[in-house]
């Protein structure tokens, strides 16, 4: 798989959330309500990658600067098509995007996920993610998971 950055508005990029909102309303019946202005994910205050395979978009994910967090970088958007799953490419979307985060000069990971969402769950405590307060929109959500990892 080959990693490119892209804007989060990028066709493909589009394309690729859309895919992973209609996951979110088949899971919980609704998108994700998180609020998100693609400038958070362009240098210098987060960013935004799209894994292809032959030239097709299948794996993505960005991260955004979170202050409410005091800085931390947040993972948002982690997604790889149904079709490629189970090959590792989750994982490879993730080391990359705390690299590019440590490169950034971040310490420190978090994101939200979802009780629906056992195999994101897995990826991020396997991957080294401890489970943290909640925070943001989902503060109060009792389906809702927060992990932080350090950099």
């Amino acid at each position: 798989m080959e990693l490119c950055t892209r804007t989060y508005d990028h066709p493909d990029s589009v394309k690729m959330i859309a895919d992973l909102q209609q996951v979110y309303v088949d899971r919980y019946g609704d998108v994700d309500v998180t609020p998100v202005d693609p400038a958070q994910f362009a240098a210098p205050l987060g960013y935004f990658v799209i894994g292809y395979l032959d030239g097709v978009p299948v794996a993505c994910g960005g991260w955004r600067i979170n202050e409410e967090l005091s800085g931390a970088a947040e993972i948002k958007r982690m997604y790889v098509v149904d079709a490629v799953r189970g090959k590792g490419f989750s994982r490879l979307v993730l080391a990359h995007l705390e690299e590019t985060a440590r490169e950034a000069g971040l310490h420190r990971m978090v994101l939200e996920t979802g009780l629906r969402q056992p195999e994101a769950i897995g990826l991020y405590t396997t991957s080294g993610y401890e489970r943290i307060e909640n925070f943001g929109v989902y503060r109060d959500h009792p389906e809702s998971r927060c992990f932080g990892k350090p950099l």
